[in-house]
C-alpha cells in the first residue's frame, strides 16, 4: 500500500482564477473543498453534463520537481491546478482506488492530464512535460478536514 504526505493545498473561489493556498480545508462527500469553486458547481467542469469527479484534484510535489528538471519548466502548485499536493507515494497507481487523505476519504477516478488551457496560461512546453504525470481527479466519498501534514494513504482492500 502506498502512503505519504499532503504538504499543501490549494483552493480557488472562481473558474480562471489562481487557486490561494490554505493551511487546512473541509472536504465535503459528493460536493468538493468548502471555498472551492467545485464545492459550489461553479468550476468549469460543473453541472449536469460533466461526470462527478472534480471534487478533488491531487498532484505530487515530485512530479512538479521532474518538471523543473527535466523540461527545465518552473511551474509552482498554485499554477499546476491541483488542490492537493502530495509528498512520498507515486500516484498513477492509485487510479481505481480509494485513499485517505487526512479526515478524508476520496475515491480515485482517473489521471489528471494537463489540458491546453493550462499550458495557454502558464507557458510553453507544459502540457508535455505533465502529461501523465499531471495528477488525481477524485470523488470525495467520505468528508472531512484535510490539512497539511496529513497522511495520504491507500484503504486495504
Amino acid at each position: 500500500m502506498g502512503h505519504g504526505t499532503v504538504s499543501a493545498i490549494y483552493v480557488s473561489p472562481a473558474a480562471g482564477e489562481l487557486p490561494h493556498r490554505v493551511p487546512q480545508v473541509e472536504a465535503v462527500a459528493g460536493r468538493g473543498l468548502v471555498g472551492d469553486r467545485y464545492h459550489d458547481d461553479a468550476g468549469t467542469y460543473s453541472g449536469e453534463r460533466w461526470e462527478p469527479i472534480a471534487h478533488l484534484t491531487l498532484i505530487a510535489e515530485e512530479a512538479l520537481a521532474a518538471v523543473r528538471d527535466e523540461a527545465g519548466i518552473e511551474l509552482s502548485a498554485a499554477e499546476a491546478r491541483r488542490n492537493v499536493v502530495t509528498t512520498g507515494i507515486d500516484l498513477n497507481p492509485l487510479v481505481g482506488r480509494e485513499l485517505t487523505v487526512g479526515g478524508a476519504r476520496v475515491q480515485v477516478q482517473r489521471l489528471c492530464e494537463p489540458c491546453a488551457y493550462l499550458e495557454q496560461i502558464t507557458r510553453p512546453g507544459v502540457l508535455r512535460a505533465l502529461v501523465h504525470r499531471g495528477g488525481l481527479r477524485a470523488r470525495i466519498v467520505g468528508g472531512g478536514i484535510i490539512a497539511e501534514g496529513d497522511h495520504v494513504a491507500e484503504v486495504a482492500r
